[in-house]
């Protein structure tokens, strides 16, 4: 299989990363850029009786390996020609989907006009309406605060400020970026990969949760009382831009807009975009498994580690919020057990609970218990799996959760939201009822519960996790 065609199968592949069941399926054209209709894309299915070590070994030879795992079935996608690709490593693919793409996107009225799209889905201004808003109700309990420029912005081609906002009962001293806080912090991140819209809709509702149960709701308002809370609802604006040009037929965008390593991604077959993968780009093991270097590759991981300034800027963001309090150099080298804060990242739509190390399942940190009894407790509360990423999907480096662990020994977690019920809520684009109807209900008390730990994360273990 030639190279090029290698990185358009890895780069289609993430086009539906964890997408066996979407409900509408399309690949992602890259922003500034038109496309006609392009060939038709499957969805395989692969049965494995080394599940774990096929899937590193179809990412390490170019093959878009989906999010999701149904027992030993792992997913790819791909065009005909990856079929019989597959074929001749001794694999029997069999098409579960068959995915078309757009044509050139057009906004849709509802995006325009209100800063939804899709039933919705709430763009990048609407997200940030939506801070403001918040801020402005409840001046005693939220600030808003902004922490860089995605790149389009600091390219002068429009783009957004980045934002977060901290909710707490506001004290004298809360919320300063000062990582001696008198609170520990819980922080919440979302669409790093921009089209798993679901994510995103989660950290809305959890702001909101937050500011409208202050003293109505007695956990809400001890913790509230006790704790800050920051969110980044979008922390990869451009690219949530990009997915809601599509209207009611969101475009797929994984990556940021960041097109400076090969503008050319995007305009072929409909199975390529430009940008980075920033979930691949921070500047811990970068470069290690599950990554790739072709920059139309869905797991691109830029041209160095923190190349990216949405990255880069979010980790100054956390550098602000969180002592470094892992001083070891190895891998093994625990963050001490006084230690407070916890950080949470949404993904989508694996059903998983995963935490660090994620760039290899060889190697455990030396918080391990701690963490794996958090993650236990939350995987129990959303009826997911839970496991280094390596141990239940497969191996990937450069990270959020692992970075906020590795340079600042700070608990972190990748909370993968997915359909585990059979509800017709699976994929990037699940239809918006969704939201309030089946994964709300999950994702609220799994983060209620994460956030109460956040005074002592490692303090907990497999005796004390079920305990609230």
């Amino acid at each position: 299989m030639s190279r090029k065609r290698l990185a358009g199968i890895a780069a289609a592949a993430a086009v539906a990363l964890g997408t066996a069941l979407l409900p509408q399926a399309v690949a992602a054209p890259a922003p500034r850029h038109q496309q006609e209709v392009a060939p038709a894309q499957y969805v395989y299915r692969l049965h494995s009786a080394h599940p774990q070590q096929d899937a590193q070994n179809l990412l390490g030879k170019g093959y878009d390996l989906l999010e999701r795992r149904q027992g030993d079935d792992l997913f790819v996608l791909g065009d005909a020609a990856t079929g019989s690709a597959l074929r001749t490593l001794g694999l029997a693919p069999a098409v579960v989907r068959t995915i078309t793409h757009p044509t050139a996107p057009q906004r849709s009225r509802t995006a325009a006009d209100d800063g939804t799209f899709y039933g919705g889905y709430h763009t990048v201004d609407g997200q940030y309406a939506h801070l403001d808003q918040v801020a402005a109700a409840h001046p005693d309990l939220a600030t808003v605060v902004t922490y860089g420029q995605s790149w389009l912005k600091q390219q002068g081609q429009g783009g957004h400020d980045l934002k977060a906002i901290c909710i707490t009962k506001l004290r004298s001293g809360d919320c300063r970026l000062n990582p001696s806080s008198a609170k520990p912090r819980f922080f919440l991140m979302s669409q790093i990969h921009a089209r798993e819209l679901t994510t995103g809709e989660m950290s809305y509702r959890w702001i909101d949760a937050l500011t409208s149960g202050y003293g109505t709701d007695p956990a809400i308002t001890q913790l509230m009382d006790t704790t800050e809370m920051w969110v980044v609802p979008d922390a990869n604006p451009d690219g949530v831009d990009i997915v809601a040009q599509g209207g009611d037929n969101p475009i797929l965008q994984r990556k940021n807009a960041d097109d400076s390593a090969d503008p050319s991604c995007g305009t072929g077959d409909g199975s390529e975009q430009i940008g980075v993968d920033l979930n691949r780009n921070a500047g811990t093991h970068w470069g290690a498994s599950g990554t790739s270097t072709q920059p139309c590759s869905e797991v691109y991981g830029g041209p160095a580690a923190d190349s990216e300034v949405e990255n880069t800027a979010l980790e100054g963001l956390f550098r602000e919020l969180y002592p470094a309090v892992r001083t070891g150099t190895s891998t093994s080298a625990p963050a001490p057990v006084t230690a407070n804060g916890m950080m949470i990242t949404l993904h989508s739509d694996a059903s998983m609970v995963l935490f660090p190390w994620e760039y290899s399942a060889r190697v455990h940190t030396g918080n391990d218990t701690a963490l794996r009894a958090l993650a236990a407790k939350m995987a129990s509360i959303t009826g997911y799996q839970y496991g280094q990423a390596g141990q239940i999907l497969y191996n990937a480096a450069g990270g959020t959760d692992d970075w906020t662990y590795d340079k600042l020994g700070l608990a972190s977690f990748t909370i993968e939201i997915g359909d585990v019920d059979n509800r017709g809520c699976d994929g990037f684009t699940p239809p918006f009822s969704c939201q309030d109807s089946y994964f709300w209900p999950k994702i609220e008390p799994a983060l209620l519960y994460a956030a109460q730990h956040a005074a002592a994360p490692y303090r907990t273990t497999s005796a004390t996790a079920a305990k609230r």
